[in-house]
């Protein structure tokens, strides 16, 4: 009979060490995944030039700002044409050609997700999709 209680509180003495924070034993790992394989420029280039080169506020590369930039991102012709030039690549992952600059111009560079896309945009021919 001793025997099984001391079996019985040993038992309980390890369960009782049991931790079930599983979260706090192993952070999350992030599982972000950037998808590169169907990119079109309406889903997923427009949103990035909006919010990263004409967004309210930054405005450089905006119908009223290419009076200072020379180029209006607003317009797709515009963009396609200095993507295929390889200008945007270049500015983009900070190594400027052309005379060109870092961009965002005076912001942090873009997420590596964004330039895949954005090259894999621009190796695709830059279509109007």
């Amino acid at each position: 009979m001793k025997k099984i209680i001391l079996a019985a509180a040993l038992l309980i003495m390890v369960a009782g060490c049991y931790n079930d924070k599983y979260d706090k034993l192993y952070p999350a790992i992030s599982t972000t995944v950037c998808d590169t394989t169907s990119i079109t420029y309406t889903h997923d280039i427009q949103p990035i030039i909006a919010s990263s080169c004409y967004s309210p506020g930054n405005g450089c590369h905006d119908a009223a700002g290419s009076s200072t930039s020379g180029y209006d991102y607003t317009n797709f012709a515009t963009f396609q044409g200095n993507a295929l030039s390889g200008w945007i690549v270049s500015d983009i992952n900070f190594t400027p050609t052309h005379g060109h600059n870092n961009m965002p111009k005076n912001g942090s560079q873009l997420s590596s997700c964004d330039i895949n896309k954005i090259t894999r945009w621009v190796n695709e021919g830059a279509p109007n999709n």
